[in-house]
């Protein structure tokens, strides 16, 4: 492909960030999100494919099999972007141990844990490739980069900020040309192919640390409180007060035998707002509605059974003759995911009812992001029935060593009702990100 035909499809900075490569054995893309940082990348990967030496392998590496190919060799099939001709020199089958890609052969290698060292092990690695490194097990990239030992081999990889602790950013990107290494920010002004909507509408899909990365594409710590934006005024309204329903998605279940069992109903609310035009339109949010939780603490240190504690949850559950009979079945009982036992009980004591148990999305940092991103935007309110979230919103924080470890986690403490909160929000997104944009 002549380089006018390249300075069609992407931007001055794309196009530099693929020759500066040339010089460097270590190559690396960061930045926010859809700012075409794989793309240079790929066009760069391509380039070095045709000169590879012929001694050692060429590798594609990704965290799992399934992101390698959603996110490498799908977009090699985008002829709007490669062409036709280059296009037709790519063949992967998804699941596969290895590709063609422009005639040679290469090994594709998902390494999501350290397990994954033994793939190349003893290997010489003429070519990598790697899709989100920040992702992959530092003993891996260490393994790969030890690899890269005949003449000319190279290194090229993609991935979305982290913390400014991170060992990528700690042990390679800062030292830079010290390990012969380049790396490239990019910001969507980069990507010359957006829309202004669309990068209006990424904007307001993340908020705090999640803006300064995938926004920004910074390297942030993650600090302080995990959701800076909580304001009891802005979020929470009285029970009695609670909009109309269009739409029930299901309860959430956090649980414990030492520690609390929570349980929270999400719903969608049927409203209506005046739009920038003066028009009145359909408007919907999503609801906590309510909330309940068994505390052994509370209790007298009194553990309950499985059965015991499903008996309670059942009892809980809206019928004629509580406050608030609902009219609408909710969807699902996303339950916390470790809790097997718990799941086959509700599987027998909810046979029947239309209601049953399905494991919970447990991605922690997606779903914190997925509830940071709807209470900035005012698209979560919680009634004050939820009692238990609403007090522990406002301790849940960041744990400060993980972060000087260059980690991301939260501290670990009562975060029940947070956590079943997360279950039936994030592990519905699907469900509901239509009927709030409609």
């Amino acid at each position: 492909m002549r380089l006018s035909d390249v300075e069609k499809l992407v931007s001055r900075a794309q196009i530099l960030s693929i020759v500066d490569a040339l010089e460097r054995k270590l190559s690396l893309w960061y930045g926010s999100v859809s700012a075409g940082k794989t793309v240079a990348s790929l066009f760069a990967f391509l380039l070095a494919v045709a000169v590879a030496p012929k001694t050692g392998i060429i590798v594609v590496v990704g965290r799992t099999m399934t992101t390698v190919y959603q996110n490498v060799f799908v977009l090699f099939q985008n002829t709007a972007i490669f062409g036709t001709l280059i296009s037709s020199q790519i063949q992967y089958t998804p699941g596969a141990s290895s590709a063609r890609i422009l005639g040679r052969e290469v090994m594709v290698i998902g390494a999501h844990n350290a397990e994954a060292v033994g793939r190349i092990q003893g290997s010489t690695v003429a070519l990598a490739y790697v899709d989100e490194a920040a992702l992959l097990p530092e003993a891996f990239w260490n393994m790969l980069v030890s690899r890269l030992r005949v003449d000319g081999a190279r290194l090229l990889a993609t991935m979305n900020p982290a913390s400014r602790n991170h060992w990528i950013r700690k042990n390679w990107i800062v030292p830079g040309a010290a390990k012969n290494l380049v790396s490239f920010h990019f910001t969507m002004k980069d990507n010359p192919n957006l829309p202004a909507d669309y990068i209006a509408d990424m904007e307001r899909s993340f908020s705090g640390v999640f803006y300064d990365r995938m926004i920004r594409g910074e390297w942030t710590n993650a600090e302080g409180a995990v959701y800076p934006m909580w304001d009891p005024k802005r979020h929470v309204i009285p029970f009695e007060k609670m909009p109309p329903l269009r739409d029930v998605m299901g309860i959430g279940m956090d649980y414990g035998t030492t520690n609390t069992t929570a349980a929270l109903m999400l719903g969608v609310t049927d409203e209506q707002k005046v739009d920038k035009h003066g028009r009145t339109v359909p408007h919907s949010r999503l609801v906590l509605m309510d909330e309940w939780r068994y505390n052994p603490k509370d209790h007298n240190d009194v553990r309950l059974t499985d059965a015991a504690l499903s008996q309670r949850f059942r009892d809980w559950l809206p019928k004629d003759h509580t406050p608030y009979p609902l009219t609408i079945t909710p969807r699902f009982l996303m339950l916390d995911p470790a809790a097997a036992s718990m799941h086959m009980q509700m599987q027998q004591d909810l046979r029947g009812t239309g209601l049953s148990p399905w494991p919970a999305v447990n991605d922690v940092l997606p779903g914190i992001k997925t509830v940071a991103n709807l209470l900035d935007n005012d698209q979560l309110i919680v009634t004050d029935r939820c009692e238990g979230w609403n007090t522990e919103v406002t301790e849940y924080r960041w744990d400060a060593k993980a972060t000087d470890a260059g980690e991301d986690a939260v501290v670990k403490e009562d975060d029940h009702s947070l956590d079943a909160g997360r279950y039936i929000t994030h592990s519905t997104s699907n469900y509901w990100t239509m009927q709030l944009a409609a």
